[in-house]
């Protein structure tokens, strides 16, 4: 269980990693704000918010020209309708590559925001469910090694 699902091995993480200073002069080191969000793509209902939380912090902290790295970030994982919805229409040629990795752009493209809302549900919906498929093998191998089978 030491395997988080959907992001790289550790060492891959901390290449990406960043470090801040805590105040009292003690450097924190955190993960990549993009491993972060993959990381918090779990079944916990507390994951959720905080992953559109991150999102619309990342929006609002690009301002209106956001790197492409920033810009590609924001379409594979906003999870503000509205927001979603304005970086579709700013950078159309961002998302016809992305298309295949997020379906959900081509109902952003079209501005719908009840639309969009519910595809961002059955999306973190079916996001839930591979993370609740992923753990349960490991659940059970772990329960198993706690009665000493």
């Amino acid at each position: 269980m030491t395997k988080l699902r959907g992001v790289d091995a550790f060492e891959e993480l901390w290449k990406r990693r960043f470090t801040v200073e805590n105040g009292k002069g003690a450097k924190v080191a955190l993960m990549a704000l993009e491993d972060l969000v993959l990381a918090k793509k779990t079944q916990r209902d507390k994951d959720w918010p905080m992953i559109q939380r991150l999102m619309e912090v990342c929006y609002f902290q690009a301002g209106s020209e956001p790197d492409a790295k920033t810009t590609r970030l924001l379409l594979r994982e906003l999870r503000t309708p509205e927001l979603l919805i304005d970086i579709v229409r700013r950078y159309p040629d961002h998302v016809a590559s992305m298309r295949a990795a997020r379906p959900l752009l081509d109902l952003a493209e079209a501005g719908d925001l009840a639309v969009v809302e519910r595809a961002l549900i059955e999306e973190m919906l079916e996001e839930r469910e591979r993370d609740r498929r992923y753990w349960k093998p490991l659940k059970a191998k772990l329960e198993e090694l706690r009665r000493g089978r």
